[in-house]
């Protein structure tokens, strides 16, 4: 745009060309995040593991683990004499499990107290 001092007429020209640009911009960032998602490999995150190599990737000691796996705490599959573990479903077991959860947005906090204290009817309110 020039430098110069914009009249009221001067506006719809000006704003044509800034609807341009804006456009321009949007249609550069929708082929460049096309772009990205064409290039990017996706990790697979649902690799078996051995119990072994689940307490390392978990960072539980191994008796521990024998004793969540014993008792179904931990997700996990035994097709024979041995346990079978999937890193993403273990990922999963320990963002439900964890002590200091993600914080909620105020309309999830909201929700939660609401639906956590029910009230009990008033009496004067029941009708015969």
């Amino acid at each position: 745009m020039q430098n110069t001092e914009l009249t009221f007429n001067d506006l719809p020209q000006v704003v044509a060309q800034l609807r341009d640009e804006v456009m321009g911009m949007r249609a550069l960032l929708i082929k460049q995040q096309e772009d990205s998602r064409k290039h990017q490999v996706r990790e697979n995150r649902h690799k078996p593991m051995t119990v072994e190599e689940a307490a390392k990737y978990t960072r539980i000691p191994l008796g521990t683990l024998y004793m969540k796996l014993g008792d179904g705490t931990i997700p996990a599959t035994k097709p024979g004499k041995r346990y079978v573990l999937y890193q993403d479903e273990l990922d999963k077991w320990l963002e439900a499990n964890r002590k200091n959860a993600v914080p909620l947005t105020a309309d999830e906090e909201n929700d939660a107290i609401l639906s956590s204290h029910k009230r009990k009817p008033n009496k004067s309110s029941w009708h015969d």
